[in-house]
């Protein structure tokens, strides 16, 4: 019986990067989603197609009763789950100087990007944990996806930053809270990664990698992020919870 993982966010970018990744690994996937089915079909399609055992199941993750209703739905077509990737989550609308941002656009950014996958947690933890006693040879894990922007400035997109600082510490927290159920919790931190919601900078960073911004002068790929958490999610660190893997070209190294 294939292992179940659920990636919020999976229909399109680093996402789907990580669902079609954990496919080809033998995982059966749960994709979830804001967009509606109809937007998504030719997508799940090609997964199937391409032999995996995947289900699309819609939800806001920063509103509750969406949240049940996803893992109802995990619940009612598989019966289990033993990963959750916390992958979904929104840029600002407009990037803002932080003497200018809105209260609004920080309150938005916060639900989708950590209060969202904070509750997911919680609630797939819980069910991990139920499943745990009545399987003594069930395993779960939990992947969060921050970004390098959890611990880098960017002045212009400061409640994205702050949200996934957030996420950070939440992936410690849990990581000590489910240490007794060994259920390991990751943080998975991508660079500068090619997907929708870079296409609008695609030129600036085309400029600062070529000027060595990263130790890999390339842009990341969805797929690279991908192989990462495919990696904890078969269990290729067991002894690392509440560990953090960087995706991002050795960017984040100091140098002089």
């Amino acid at each position: 019986m294939k292992k179940v993982a659920l990636i919020t966010g999976g229909s399109r970018g680093i996402g789907l990067g990580i669902a079609s990744q954990l496919l080809k690994d033998g995982f059966a996937v749960a994709i979830n989603g804001v967009r509606h089915f109809e937007m998504v079909a030719g997508t799940i399609e090609a997964l199937k197609n391409a032999g995996g055992e995947v289900m699309y199941c819609r939800g806001d993750i920063s509103v509750a009763a969406d949240r049940h209703q996803v893992i109802e739905a995990v619940k009612n077509a598989f019966g289990r789950l033993h990963v959750l990737v916390n992958n979904a989550g929104i840029a600002p609308k407009e990037r803002k100087d932080i003497l200018e941002a809105s209260e609004e656009s920080f309150t938005t950014l916060m639900a989708t990007n950590l209060q969202g996958p904070y509750f997911l947690t919680q609630a797939v933890a819980n069910w991990m944990i139920d499943q745990q006693k009545k399987d003594d040879s069930f395993t779960g894990s939990i992947i969060n996806i921050s970004s390098i922007s959890s611990t880098v400035a960017s002045v212009n997109r400061g409640e994205y930053c702050i949200a996934k600082a957030g996420l950070s510490m939440a992936t410690k927290l849990f990581a000590t809270r489910l240490g007794e159920y060994n259920i390991p919790v990751y943080e998975v931190c991508p660079g500068i990664i090619r997907t929708d919601m870079t296409a609008g900078v695609t030129e600036k960073y085309d400029k600062l990698i070529s000027g060595g911004l990263t130790l890999q002068q390339r842009w990341g790929e969805p797929s690279d992020v991908g192989k990462a958490v495919s990696a904890l999610a078969l269990g290729y660190f067991p002894y690392s919870s509440g560990q953090v893997f960087m995706v991002d070209g050795g960017m984040t190294v100091p140098r002089l």
